[in-house]
């Protein structure tokens, strides 16, 4: 009986070992280069809004693109102090008229009507310890 040679045996000892290539470090990047690494948040505005933000940006010195002009409001309105809503002078007005018909109901009927105004006022104006303390009044 005759054994066959695997012909790849024939080549075992004869081993050619190339020289590996020599690796280029530098990244190759395709395509648009980053712009930051902030996360993305996406915002749906009506086309009016964004026209608003344009006519803003045009009058900016640098002319930035809508995304800019977008966060850079956003910064300055951010840098705004923080202060409650402007009430209707109505609101404010009938609170008044309110808060005056239930100290009428609560005064002493006794005591005379400058003495009941007196009464009024210190109550509507309150103590002077909270007096600086009111948002509501100016400095």
């Amino acid at each position: 009986m005759e054994t066959a040679i695997f012909p790849s045996a024939c080549f075992y000892d004869n081993l050619l070992f190339m020289a590996k290539p020599t690796k280029d470090n530098r990244k190759i990047s395709r395509g648009r280069p980053a712009t930051g690494t902030a996360p993305l948040v996406g915002v749906r505005m009506p086309e009016s809004l964004q026209v608003g933000i344009r006519t803003w940006a045009q009058h900016q010195p640098d002319n930035p693109k809508l995304a800019t002009a977008v966060r850079r409001l956003v910064e300055i309105a951010l840098a705004l102090p923080i202060s409650p809503g402007p009430k209707s002078e109505s609101r404010r007005q009938r609170a008044r008229d309110m808060a005056s018909e239930a100290i009428d109901k609560l005064a002493d009927s006794a005591v005379s009507a400058d003495e009941q105004a007196d009464r009024k006022r210190q109550l509507v104006k309150g103590p002077e310890e909270f007096q600086k303390v009111r948002r509501d009044r100016r400095k």
